[in-house]
Formats: structure tokens, C-alpha cells, sequence
């Protein structure tokens, strides 16, 4: 039986990260080539041992998505390295500190902001030339459920989320006749490195925080970055081939109901 992604070739940034590096796994278990792109150096060198160790083909690269000049290092050297992307998994990101808006360090916002959307933009920029050239290509860009609710607290991580469907839907119905696809995904409480740091700003515990905010989802638990790769892997298949400017809720049905039972 051939393989989701048999002879693809995909790029993921914030590949270091949770999220980011399950869905390199799924990736590369489903047959393509990866290429792994995180600012965090040293982080990076070891996703990319783990990936080499079990038998995948996968390269990494070092960039600050919200620099033009390094994204444009990051797409050039995906070309090199393998001709062509088939698929791009635009997840890099940040949360930020924490703090009521009028209250909020404007430097602080501003870095949530370059990171999260203009290094979403410079993404979908240098990426989608080429593939818009071929006539082929899928992308899928990392949104929240912070998309779609006002979470307090968290105005510049919001501000760039709730920007970050309104790329997907712009790019989406500027390239789908070209033949390109652009998605969003929408994870709500997943368990990830990203998450014990807004839990530890925010409760008592971490082990407090995971309880509480998995009582957000209606299936009662936090999710797993693998839940949120698999979703990508499939939105970046031709399985998913009548799917564009889509936002796809990952959130144990958080989105779905108001809560009345907790």
C-alpha cells in the first residue's frame, strides 16, 4: 500500500517545537522528505537526530521566521535540497507574555505580532511562488481557537491569531486556481512546552492548569500534538483535495458548545 506522502517533500518550521515535531514524524512516517526549520539551534539538532535515528530523510535549518532574509534562506534551501515543496506546515509561533491590553508592553506585543504573522506572511510570500509556478502544492498555516475567541490576557497572541485566519482565507482565494491549496488548523488546548508556559503565568500548578483547561474541551482533556499532525498530514494530502480556506477546529469540541456541566 503506497504512503500518504510517498516521494513528497515538505517543510515545517517550528519544527523543534511540540506540535512542529509530531507532525515531522507523521510526515516522514507517511514517506516524505522533511525539511525542519526552528530558530532554536541546538533544539533543531536534536529533533533532526531523533528523525535520522529512525530511518527518515530529514535535514534541518536554522531561521528566525519573522526575518525576510532567513525565510527567504529557509525556501531557497528546501528548493535546493529537494527541487520542489509539495506541502508546507507555516506552524512557527510564540505565546508571549501575559497581561491585560491596557496594560500591555507595546515591545512585547509587537515581537508576538512579527513572529506569529508577519513570519506567517513572509512564509506564505517566499513558499508560494514556487509552487503557484508548478501549478501544485498544499499549505497549511497553525491559527488557535484563539482565532475565534477573546482569550484574556493574551491580546497580541489573539490580535496575530485571529490575522492568521484572515491569511489563510486571502491566500487561499488567490492561489486555488493555480492549482494550490491554503488551510488553516485550529488547536485548542494541546499539551505542549508552549502550554505549561502560559499555565505557569496563569495558575498555581501546572498540573492545576491542565486539569482546569481541559475541562474547556467537551471530550475533557487536553489534547496531543500527534492529534494536531495527523490532522495537518491529511489537509496536506490529496485527500484533502477539495479543502481550501479552511479553518479546522483541533479542539476536543471547545469551539462547539458553552460548557454546563463544570
Amino acid at each position: 500500500m503506497t504512503r500518504r506522502h510517498e516521494g513528497k517533500s515538505m517543510l515545517v518550521t517550528g519544527a523543534a517545537g511540540a506540535i512542529g515535531f509530531a507532525t515531522c514524524e507523521i510526515l516522514a512516517r507517511e514517506g516524505a522528505r522533511v525539511m525542519m526549520v526552528d530558530v532554536d539551534e541546538g533544539g533543531l539538532a536534536e529533533r533532526v537526530e531523533a528523525m535520522t535515528k529512525a530511518g527518515y530523510e530529514a535535514i534541518g535549518h536554522v531561521a528566525d521566521v519573522s526575518d525576510e532574509a532567513q525565510t527567504i534562506g529557509y525556501a531557497e534551501a528546501a528548493l535546493e535540497a529537494f527541487g520542489q515543496v509539495d506541502g508546507f506546515f507555516n506552524n512557527a509561533g510564540i505565546e508571549g507574555s501575559l497581561g491585560p491590553t491596557h496594560t500591555y508592553d507595546v515591545d512585547e506585543f509587537d515581537k508576538v505580532l512579527r513572529v506569529n504573522l508577519r513570519g506567517m506572511f513572509l512564509g506564505l510570500r517566499y513558499v508560494l511562488p514556487d509552487m503557484v509556478r508548478r501549478g501544485s502544492g498544499a499549505v497549511v498555516n497553525t491559527a488557535s481557537i484563539g482565532s475565534e475567541r477573546g482569550l484574556a490576557g493574551a491580546c497580541a497572541y489573539n490580535a496575530a491569531k485571529h490575522g492568521a485566519v484572515g491569511l489563510t482565507r486571502t491566500a487561499a482565494s488567490e492561489v486555488a486556481q493555480m492549482g494550490v491549496r491554503v488551510n488553516c488548523v485550529m488547536p485548542g488546548v494541546i499539551e505542549t512546552p508552549l502550554l505549561v508556559g502560559m499555565l505557569e503565568q496563569m495558575f498555581d500548578s501546572v498540573e492545576a492548569g491542565m486539569q482546569k483547561l481541559g475541562e474547556v474541551a467537551t471530550l475533557n482533556r487536553v489534547g496531543q500534538p500527534r492529534e494536531v499532525g495527523d490532522v495537518v498530514s491529511f489537509l496536506l494530502s490529496e485527500e484533502a483535495s477539495y479543502v481550501n480556506g479552511a479553518k479546522w477546529e483541533i479542539d476536543g469540541g471547545a469551539l462547539a458548545t458553552i460548557r454546563n456541566d463544570i
